[in-house]
């Protein structure tokens, strides 16, 4: 059985889909320490004006990430969701799963952790993968299977060599060319149905 080890993401990247979809169990880890500037409580979209980052305000106090509660900061919800709204409505299935993805920018969550992880089961749920995940019970210092935490990283990704980003229609493609790995929910918005061929 191949095991990954994960992060936990908000609407992660494709390359973090991928790992779900080909492993036969992902373990994400819920015992390090919180960092800034990661795939934990931050996705990267395609905007008109380019890529933007959306990050989920969080209160931490040197916690580990499966204590770290969400913060009521700056109307992050409303400002999230017009973003995506802003970003994908001329996208083709946008509106087919506006009624799915709203939801999470209503309802308030305490916990980053339970956040992401109802959001993971929802896309896999609409892409139609059905990965076996687990939450690691302590912190895994050595593993003996592929740890992704570190590769897939927003602002310093490491080389990986089973993931290549495969283009796909994009809204703003004609304007900036393919942008690869962002959020999951570029994929899903351009490509519907199909976008579990491209993980």
């Amino acid at each position: 059985m191949t095991t990954a080890l994960l992060q936990t993401t908000y609407f992660g990247p494709v390359q973090w889909y991928q790992k779900l979809y080909r492993y036969d169990l992902c373990l994400i880890e819920q015992h390090d320490s919180y960092q800034k500037q990661t795939y934990r409580n931050r996705c990267v979209i395609a905007t008109a004006n380019g890529l933007q980052a959306l990050t989920v305000p969080v209160e931490h106090h040197g916690q580990l990430v499966k204590d770290l509660r969400i913060s009521d900061h700056n109307q992050w919800r409303r400002i999230h969701w017009n973003a995506l709204q802003s970003a994908y409505s001329e996208s083709p299935f946008f509106e087919y799963y506006a009624d799915d993805i709203r939801p999470f920018f209503e309802r308030k969550y305490d916990f980053l952790v339970d956040f992401n992880e109802e959001i993971r089961q929802k896309i896999c749920e609409l892409i139609d993968i059905h990965p076996r995940v687990e939450y690691t019970k302590e912190y895994q210092r050595e593993t003996v299977f592929p740890d992704f935490r570190d590769i897939i990283h927003a602002k310093h990704p490491q080389p990986d060599p089973d993931f290549e980003a495969k283009p796909y229609w994009q809204v703003f493609q004609h304007r900036y060319g393919f942008q690869p790995n962002l959020s999951i929910l570029d994929l899903l918005f351009c490509m519907g149905p199909e976008s579990v061929f491209y993980l």
